[in-house]
């Protein structure tokens, strides 16, 4: 090997290894190793930053804006409502779910539409008195496989249709992914439907966690400002220092039997006031002594309709709190909003829970306002676990929104225009309709995966022009060398799925992208199949909470375990390699 070869190997192996830690976000460890790379010469200069104006990236920011105002103009709410009811059988309702959750997200971001969907699930299963645990990894795992059916259904495959153009001279169309992504949605639905929920662990399916993921009447309590308090005429929010040393939150005040608005904290302490505080008992015990309070009761006339409510949200990747612990992010501060609970793979948070850093995938348990939790929600990027209307849904635009898309998306299938600037007029429809306001737009991108793939783009091409996607597809070849390009086929097929189980499916895709030409280069055969096999593989990721991030989505709200996923997953990736490699022989000979 040669010294760039060595060089862009270890490049790879130091990526390789801090994905699947995730101990970083995946688009800081995809522009480091950027930066690495054209710091050591692997990567030019001049290309460094040529990631960035990429069709594969301008695409997918386009059709995350597009997906926002799909689910902005009421749409797929609607249809969603009319199909979904909780008076079926588990079989009838998982399939239904599956086969919509598939066809909306092989036009959509397929992790926009599992958030659509999800609270109607949830709803659902709430109705029908069983553990949503039963129908949210089916959900997951079929809007999976409904991003394979088209090009915009999933990066991967955006991925693989612009690498196509720059090989070959000509990208995958708008339905070219059809005929393998079909057949491979509509046999895995029909396995997670009937097969794939009776593999769950017993305790999960048993599990009643359609209600609250938390019990607070021993968290909340009215405390009294007896006279002579030190606490009088301080203001609520003086107090704040000495509730973090308690490890409490001072949520509300009630002075003559009337709740100050939102969570009072610009009001002047009297004696007589009720300071409503939430905590776990020890730490509000520390905090009727360090505050000079008294005892009035606990969980009692604390959370009516019309002041405090409760709301339990998702933190996706994506999210302005992910990473960050709401001590650190100010949360009661900024907006009015407490942090009460935390739940992660079934584990609750209830000690120190403020101080407790976030991740993509926890249940937070949020107390506040109505109105400021519905602003918090949008502000954060979170995703309700249950439809409180809190999302500003535009139902009179939805035929417009329809109908402009399905117009831009057969001008583009047709040849009349360039997909980017069919996505693109899409979009400037949005905006000029108000579907997508124009502050919501940029909100719309999810910017560490466009980061992600900018930085993945120039190390892609390094190793094609060192050749080290020559040395890798050769070793594969040689591994199986005697075979048929078949078996070399269903060998990458099978690598590429593993990689993807582990780490991003988008990075997955850039890279087995370059070897996959190669080894059809070697073979002497037609490059198609073996770009259609990592477009399928690189998709299907159903082994680990971490290989899709709508996986990592249902994890809390299902109450899953990081091991029941490969129950079932694995066999769902052998059926996909089982369906996938003779269909692709059929459309695409070799």
């Amino acid at each position: 090997m040669t010294p760039e070869q060595i060089t862009l190997f270890a490049l790879l192996f130091f990526v390789f290894v801090f994905l699947i830690w995730g101990r970083w976000r995946y688009d800081l460890v995809a522009f480091g190793a950027l930066l690495v790379g054209v710091l050591t010469g692997i990567v030019p200069t001049a290309e460094a930053f040529s990631g960035f104006g990429h069709p594969a990236v301008v695409i997918i920011a386009l059709v995350l804006i597009v997906s926002r105002g799909l689910s902005n103009s009421g749409a797929i709410e609607l249809l969603a409502r009319v199909v979904v009811s909780g008076s079926r059988t588990l079989a009838a309702h998982v399939s239904i779910m599956s086969s919509l959750a598939a066809v909306l997200s092989a036009m959509m971001n397929n992790v926009a539409a599992l958030a659509l969907l999800m609270p109607v699930d949830i709803q659902a299963a709430n109705k029908a008195g069983r553990s949503p645990a039963l129908s949210l990894m089916p959900l997951s795992f079929a809007s999976i496989l409904g991003g394979m059916i088209t090009l915009i259904g999933t990066p991967p495959n955006i991925v693989i249709a612009e690498f196509r153009n720059s090989a070959l001279g000509a990208p995958y169309k708008m339905f070219d992914f059809a005929p393998v992504g079909l057949t491979c949605a509509v046999v895995g639905v029909a396995y997670v439907a009937f097969i794939g929920w009776r593999l769950l662990p017993a305790e999960r399916r048993e599990a009643d966690s359609g209600k609250d993921l938390f019990e607070l009447a021993d968290y909340i309590a009215e405390l009294k400002v007896p006279e002579g308090a030190t606490v009088i005429g301080s203001y609520v929010r003086d107090l704040d220092s000495q509730a973090e040393k308690s490890d409490v939150e001072i949520i509300g005040l009630v002075r003559r039997g009337k709740r100050m608005p939102g969570l009072a904290r610009r009001v002047e302490i009297i004696a007589g006031d009720l300071l409503v505080v939430e905590g776990d008992p020890e730490s509000i015990e520390d905090a009727v002594g360090g505050l000079g309070l008294e005892y009035v009761g606990t969980g009692e006339g604390v959370l009516h309709k019309d002041d405090l409510v409760l709301s339990e949200v998702i933190v996706p990747e994506s999210s302005d709190l992910a990473g960050r612990s709401a001590m650190s992010f100010r949360l009661l501060y900024r907006y009015r909003v407490a942090l009460v609970g935390i739940s992660r793979q079934g584990r609750r948070f209830r000690e120190h829970v403020r101080k407790v850093e976030t991740r993509a995938g926890d249940v937070l348990l949020l107390l506040g306002a109505e109105d400021r939790l519905g602003d918090v929600v949008n502000r954060l990027g979170l995703l309700p676990l249950v439809d409180r209307g809190q999302r500003v849904i535009q139902r009179n635009k939805a035929w417009w929104a329809v109908s402009i898309f399905a117009a831009a998306i057969l001008a583009a299938s047709i040849g009349i225009v360039y997909l980017p600037i069919a996505l693109g007029c899409v979009a400037g429809a949005y905006v000029m309709l108000n579907i997508v306001p124009v502050r919501e737009m940029y909100d719309s991108v999810e910017w560490p995966v466009i980061v992600l793939l900018a930085g993945m783009i120039p190390i892609g091409t390094a190793m094609q022009s060192t050749g080290s996607t020559t040395l890798i597809a050769e070793g594969i070849v040689n591994v199986s060398a005697g075979f048929s390009p078949v078996v070399v086929l269903t060998l990458l097929i099978i690598v590429t799925m593993t990689l993807s189980d582990v780490m991003n499916n988008t990075a997955t895709a850039v890279i087995a992208a370059p070897i996959a030409m190669e080894i059809a280069g070697i073979l002497n055969v037609n490059p198609d199949p073996f770009l259609m096999g990592v477009a399928v593989a690189a998709s299907s990721a159903f082994l680990t909470p971490i290989g899709h991030k709508n996986n990592t989505l249902v994890m809390g709200p299902g109450g899953y375990r990081f091991g029941d996923y490969w129950r079932m997953g694995l066999p769902l990736e052998i059926i996909i390699i089982a369906v996938a490699v003779p269909t692709i022989l059929v459309v695409w000979p070799l």
